[in-house]
């Protein structure tokens, strides 16, 4: 790192009511037994979830025999304060806020899967979550300036986009663990060990195309292809179907993929072919909810959690490499400098990166292929559109955003977009600031 780490490295996850994630990541952060004695802040701004969080990093410290304390607060300043590395989870507006962003524009035939990373459902998580993002960096420059942001919240490309553009001297990245699952998922179906394979890809947060997948310098997609021919359902795929036209496969699942395009939710005969359940988010965040509820109640009985079987998340490898001085190559989220040839400078990509004791260290990637690159410029299209409108204060350019959304633009007239908007804005007011129609005082 470019400063010392305290002897008791302080770990801030903000949003630590996201109880599921929160156990996934302290299962694997104390799973490396050469770390010091850790700091674990949690803050949140639901109680009830912040004291089930609390239970749970308490019960996995004691059941892997971590040395660390656990602090929980309500207060964002008190977790803040000489943190060391801030993970950043956040969800403003909740199932509330999922739920509108899914049910309004299916009123008017716009379908989104899960809408939580571009189009209509990512621009308006985007507009609601940059004001706490830029109330978050202020506090960090001003109680913890050297600290790392580990950003898991989406939509990925548009929160570090906007923290590199009003917030430029925090050290933020952003991590997902697409790219690891992915390839995870294809070396299964191709039965080759993960561990003997080399990979990287490089592209947009959800929608990086996988350009390198070999074991011992052999090219693995010519496995995939048999797969694939052998079963005629694997057509079936959204991914599948994407990686046939691009010629490379895509990091995200088909769920999410689909709604990036303009291929696969602009009718019914489709959502059929390729399996889909528009809204299928709203089942997802109904059964968080219940996972939720399922982790109180064991905290309460005394029961055991059920923990991880494995590790599966970028941020503890990032604290460990930080302060062991481990290398460790990842895949992470960071401003277009140098790093994506045929993409656009200074939009935020998805590339790999070295971590060590210095930091993160995204690596230059050269081009993505060519038709991967066309489809990644309209997502960023959108991120820059809604970026660019809550910089201005411009409503209109919050419209255009959508326009500009292949789903959005296959689906509905720009008539419907408006509208959609409208009432979009009006059911996340309270979120949003004046300049875009919000109640918000900035």
């Amino acid at each position: 790192m470019s400063h010392p780490v305290s002897q008791h490295p302080r770990v801030v996850f903000v949003g630590a009511g996201s109880v599921v994630f929160t156990r996934q990541l302290l299962t694997d952060l104390f799973g490396f037994d050469d770390l010091p004695p850790l700091q674990i802040v949690l803050y949140d701004v639901d109680a009830d979830r912040l004291q089930v969080a609390k239970g749970t990093a308490d019960q996995v410290r004691e059941r892997l025999g971590r040395p660390a304390e656990v602090i929980a607060t309500l207060n964002r300043r008190e977790a803040l304060d000489g943190a060391d590395f801030v993970i950043n989870m956040i969800q403003v507006g909740g199932i509330d806020g999922t739920r509108a962003d899914l049910e309004i524009p299916a009123r008017y035939g716009l379908r989104q899967t899960i809408g939580d990373t571009t189009g209509i459902g990512g621009v308006f998580r985007g507009l609601r979550t940059f004001p706490v993002l830029s109330a978050i960096a202020e506090e960090m420059i001003e109680l913890c300036p050297d600290a790392w942001f580990l950003n898991y919240t989406n939509p990925m490309a548009m929160n570090i986009w906007w923290l590199s553009l009003v917030a430029p001297r925090i050290k933020a990245v952003g991590l997902c663990h697409s790219v690891y699952w992915t390839v995870h998922d294809l070396c299964e179906l191709i039965k080759v060990p993960i561990g003997e394979v080399d990979y990287a890809a490089g592209g947009v947060n959800h929608q990086a195309w996988l350009t390198t997948w070999e074991r011992d310098g052999e090219d693995l997609y010519p496995l995939l292809e048999k797969v694939i021919a052998d079963d005629p359902e694997m057509l079936r795929r959204v991914r599948v179907e994407i990686f046939r036209r691009v010629g490379c496969y895509p990091t995200e699942t088909s769920e999410h993929s689909a709604e990036y395009l303009s291929w696969f939710l602009r009718s019914d005969e489709q959502i059929a072919r390729y399996r889909l359940t528009p809204l299928e988010y709203l089942q997802i965040s109904e059964d968080n909810v219940a996972e939720f509820r399922q982790a109180r109640d064991d905290l309460a009985a005394g029961r055991p959690l059920e923990l991880p079987r494995e590790p599966a998340e970028y941020a503890p490898q990032v604290i460990h490499a930080m302060i062991t001085g481990t290398s460790r190559r990842i895949h992470a989220n960071t401003p277009n400098v140098g790093l994506i040839d045929n993409l656009p400078d200074r939009a935020v990509v998805e590339v790999p990166a070295l971590v060590d004791a210095e930091g993160v260290h995204p690596l230059p990637f050269g081009p993505v292929p060519p038709v991967g690159a066309a489809l990644n410029r309209s997502y960023l299209s959108v991120a820059e559109l809604t970026v660019t409108a809550a910089l201005t204060g411009d409503p209109e350019l919050v419209r255009r955003a959508v326009l500009v959304d292949p789903n959005a633009a296959s689906s509905i007239s720009p008539e419907q977009i408006w509208a959609a908007c409208d009432d979009l804005t009006a059911a996340h007011a309270r979120y949003l600031p004046r300049s875009l129609g919000g109640e918000l005082e900035l």
